[in-house]
């Protein structure tokens, strides 16, 4: 059964820095992209950025473009998305997905059995 697990979320003041992972279980990690989505209250979840399979090539949205770097470890069925300079609206809970597809500007498709999990809370607040 596939399972994402999301952590490394906390309040961090604005320009601070946090990394998340994304751990997996329940299916080949390696042979699928993974992307990082967010969303903030009110609103609606949006791709932020996601990592292609075997080449390891990256997408990212571009409100996050230059400040987040998303990267794996198929050793460790592990995904993280590294945040820098983070700004009150990078505010959100974070979920990591698996993906059929991982398209410019994160756009993606996910895995139809890639349900929602827990996500991880990021707030950036002074």
């Amino acid at each position: 059964q596939l399972q994402l697990v999301e952590s490394g979320g906390a309040l961090v003041q604005p320009g601070g820095s946090l990394r998340l992972s994304c751990a997996a279980s329940g299916f080949t990690f390696r042979n699928y992209g993974i992307g990082w989505f967010r969303q903030a209250p009110g609103k609606e979840r949006e791709g932020v950025s996601c990592i292609y399979n075997s080449s390891g090539a990256t997408n990212y949205a571009d409100s996050v473009k230059g400040r987040f770097t998303i990267s794996r470890d198929n050793a460790k069925n592990t995904a993280y998305l590294q945040m820098n300079n983070l700004k009150p609206d990078d505010t959100g809970v974070y979920f990591c997905a698996v993906l059929l597809l991982c398209g410019d500007r994160a756009t993606m498709v996910r895995r139809s059995d890639s349900t929602w999990g827990q996500g991880t809370q990021v707030t950036v607040s002074s």
